[in-house]
């Protein structure tokens, strides 16, 4: 099936999303540079993009930088003096995704944070419009806490790879990735002041998943 998703990305890919060349060196060099493949596909770069732009974001929060790529598509849909701050615990990462960042022509823009986001957390100030939540998923649940202390209503928050190839499922699963999402979204199910839902993914990597929620008041 992987074949399949693929060639259903390729074609696509083709025809709706615009990769210029700082994008294409964000991938290579994060490649380059031994960072683990876990950034965005093209395709969810161009959503989170679109849903920036739809949002109307003039501040976003991004909780995992990695090399920068889905920085890239966010912060490029911020308008006339918008800002991104972005939290990357890796220094060889942070360093990686600066290059790729300042390449793209957005270090202006965007305010690279080096450090566990958990200790940086407290010293921003929002409210943000936009989170992206894509770190490590055992403290998806403290990320959700402050995402919501950070926002406003109107806000979204989205939650990446959630679905785990389906071990999300699992109440009894010992990994405690699993266990971080699980209860991440238990927490959005439970919360007055989110609705959300949940969208199972697949493509050229992989079958996964993102969560989309709004802040209602």
């Amino acid at each position: 099936m992987l074949q399949t998703w693929t060639a259903v990305d390729d074609y696509f890919n083709g025809l709706q999303i615009e990769q210029d060349s700082a994008l294409l060196a964000a991938g290579e060099g994060s490649e380059a540079a031994g960072l683990p493949p876990h950034q965005v596909a093209p395709n969810q770069g161009k959503l989170l993009h679109l849903l920036a732009r739809i949002q109307g974001a003039r501040s976003i929060l991004e909780i995992g930088t990695l090399g920068g790529y889905s920085t890239i598509w966010l912060a490029r849909a911020l308008p006339e003096g918008g800002r991104l701050v972005t939290l990357e615990a890796d220094e060889h990462h942070a360093a990686v995704a600066a290059a790729n960042v300042a390449r793209a022509g957005l270090d202006h823009v965007v305010g690279l944070r080096v450090g566990k986001a958990l200790d940086t957390l407290p010293s921003l100030a929002g409210p943000f419009d936009l989170v992206f939540i894509d770190a490590d998923k055992p403290s998806n649940p403290d990320y959700l806490d402050w995402a919501l202390k950070l926002t406003q209503p109107g806000s979204v928050i989205v939650g990446d790879n959630v679905v785990r190839d389906g071990a999300v499922t699992d109440p009894a699963s010992t990994d405690p990735r699993v266990q971080g999402v699980r209860r991440f979204t238990e927490l959005i199910a439970e919360h007055p002041r989110l609705t959300a839902t949940t969208i199972q993914t697949v493509g050229a990597k992989g079958y996964d998943g993102f969560t989309l929620a709004l802040v209602t008041a």
